[in-house]
């Protein structure tokens, strides 16, 4: 045989042969393990604080939106986080994943400013799903970078009702907070007898930074916004990161929360 004839038999195999059979499929990209220290706190598991080596470089989009210059997720959680902006009502709706808020590293959505010197920071806070974990958290946030393990103080209302207002006093450190649980017996409905203690889930919270001091605000139920506690101590020099954002406590799926009506002001005393 011709060794024409070899080559044309050899092309006419190929062709026939399934795609399979010409080009090995490559792999699909391995999802990324979930650690079992980020899986949430629940009757059978326990969270713990992160490995100290773990880390993952922020996510960062440049594009304004609202009043902020841009948006990360801080920590990249294995779910991408979003974020938009309804200017007629005046909302941020921020999707995010993300383990926590806290110990020693975060990862949540976050809509930033920089900014010097003092600030006051105010938003109304709504979860649109009910049923999500209770331990998320929406936040008005002072950091220092965009590290996950970035210098900040911070205020939080959880899902389940829980103000509080919190700090890492430097790089690397544990988040060291002050918790509130507001309640009624009575006053509120939902309660099965009078004696029952049902939840008062904040509208609104502020911070103040005033020099090196931070300070918490809450409206419980509409009424003017009030320092809520003392104030916590913490020094970052300028310029800084300044902003609103959410986690929703749960590492691998996202949960979305609408803060609405933000005041921010280059300014201490201008919380409301």
């Amino acid at each position: 045989m011709s060794s024409s004839v070899i080559k044309c038999v050899a092309v006419l195999a190929l062709l026939a042969a399934p795609a399979s059979a010409q080009t090995p499929a490559r792999p699909a990209p391995a999802t990324p393990a979930l650690p079992d220290w980020a899986q949430p706190g629940s009757t059978t598991h326990v969270q713990v604080a992160p490995p100290a080596d773990f880390h993952r470089t922020p996510t960062t989009s440049l594009t304004p939106i609202g009043i902020f210059d841009g948006q990360s997720d801080v920590g990249s959680a294995m779910v991408p986080g979003s974020s938009s902006y309804d200017a007629t009502k005046g909302a941020y709706t921020v999707t995010s994943a993300g383990y926590n808020i806290w110990y020693t590293r975060d990862e949540f959505r976050y809509l930033w400013k920089k900014m010097s010197g003092d600030v006051s920071l105010a938003a109304d806070i709504a979860y649109p799903d009910p049923n999500g974990y209770g331990d998320r958290k929406a936040v008005l946030i002072i950091r220092q970078s965009l590290d996950d393990d970035s210098p900040e103080a911070l205020v939080a209302l959880h899902g389940a009702g829980m103000i509080h207002i919190a700090r890492r006093p430097e790089k690397g450190a544990r988040v060291r907070d002050m918790e509130y649980r507001i309640g009624s017996r009575g006053d509120l409905p939902g309660g099965k007898s009078p004696d029952s203690l049902v939840t008062a889930v904040a509208r609104r919270i502020g911070i103040e930074k005033h020099g090196d001091d931070f300070q918490l605000y809450v409206s419980v139920a509409g009424e003017p916004m009030h320092a809520f506690g003392p104030p916590m101590h913490l020094h970052l020099d300028g310029p800084f990161y300044v902003g609103i954002g959410f986690c929703s406590h749960l590492p691998d799926k996202a949960d979305t929360a609408v803060l609405s009506q933000v005041v921010l002001e280059n300014a201490a005393g201008g919380v409301r």
